[in-house]
């Protein structure tokens, strides 16, 4: 990061029961032996609502006050893995693999039209009324975080060490050596993606990032993360410019990334690409903001529009189980998010 002009990241990591300086991610949670680099990895499987498989890391480059995963990306957990094991896992997901997605469908963002993860066509061998009817009961799996389809599509989520990105890059190069039709999709905050780590990244097989942006305001992104987010609001150009399929995503937290914060990242990124797809969650307290709020029905239906007319074209909203409180109001938000399928 120095060597590109960019200031360490916040990126203290808990190891032998304590946290020193000098515990660094990349100190902590990557070694390298034999000339071989090994990621601590605390789990790898089939996610859900996401459809596919999910590779959680160990060490993050931030120390965001909200982190959903602090448990893992904050503390050295996991058993040390190769870029060699890592294209093991995919090859043994790509033979339960039941929906082949096209490239430009690498993301998050578009397992939400193909099913609503209820598993009634599997449980009662029928489809609820809100089933998009776009997949077969035999598409359907239960994994351990609930049925869904399995998608052609391998992710390196949880913590990020972008900043170092050797064993990415090799275990991109691992997973297309064996041409099994799987794409490769980086989970970000995106500090870590310098222009010299996105042309590396690009090289060695890498498809499409699902970038994490925290906020918008200088200050409250730095109060948030740690880190300066100036170069992290230039990526999404950066990420198109090279071919990279992208998706953004944005908590909406209350007190911190409220309705001015959402308004001012969809400008942003429709000044881009107005297609950039968007999606907007509800945060839910969690690590050093573990009792904060989650936003309002109406906070986030509030959200949803100003995105939308900021000139948007792909948006919808994320943890539904926050902030909808009924079933009129889970019913307008699967309407809203469906438009955006359309």
């Amino acid at each position: 990061m120095k060597e590109e002009g960019f200031e360490q990241g916040k990126c203290q990591t808990f190891y032998n029961g304590s946290l020193k300086k000098s515990d660094v991610a990349c100190r902590v949670t990557l070694k390298w032996e034999n000339h071989t680099p090994y990621r601590l990895i605390t789990a790898s499987l089939l996610s859900r609502p996401e459809d596919y498989l999910s590779i959680y890391q160990s060490g993050c480059n931030l120390s965001c006050l909200k982190c959903h995963s602090w448990e893992f990306t904050k503390f050295k957990k996991g058993r040390w893995t190769s870029p060699d094991d890592v294209a093991e896992w995919a090859k043994r997901y790509a033979e339960i693999v039941t929906v082949r997605e096209p490239r430009d469908r690498a993301t998050s963002f578009h397992a939400h039209d193909l099913c609503h993860h209820c598993g009634t066509c599997v449980r009662s061998n029928k489809r609820s009324a809100i089933c998009p009817n776009r997949l077969e009961p035999n598409q359907i799996l239960l994994s351990f975080q609930g049925y869904g389809p399995a998608r052609n599509i391998v992710s390196f989520t949880g913590g990020d060490l972008a900043c170092n990105p050797e064993w990415y890059l090799l275990a991109a190069e691992r997973i297309k050596e064996m041409d099994l039709g799987l794409w490769v999709l980086f989970e970000t905050n995106g500090y870590g993606l310098t222009r010299g780590n996105l042309d590396k990244m690009r090289r060695s097989g890498i498809d499409s990032f699902w970038l994490d942006i925290k906020a918008y305001d200088p200050e409250v992104h730095k109060k948030l993360t740690g880190v300066d987010n100036r170069w992290i609001l230039r990526l999404p150009e950066e990420i198109l410019a090279r071919g990279f399929v992208l998706e953004v995503l944005t908590l909406f937290i209350p007190g911190w990334v409220e309705i001015d914060e959402i308004k001012m990242i969809s400008k942003h990124l429709s000044k881009i690409d107005p297609r950039i797809p968007f999606t907007i969650l509800a945060f839910f307290g969690e690590y050093k903001l573990k009792n904060n709020p989650s936003p309002t029905f109406e906070q986030m239906i509030l959200a949803y529009k100003v995105a939308k007319d900021a000139g948007l074209v792909n948006v919808r909203l994320g943890n539904l189980g926050q902030f909808v409180r009924n079933q009129k109001e889970y019913m307008t938000v699967l309407k809203l998010n469906a438009e955006t399928f359309c």
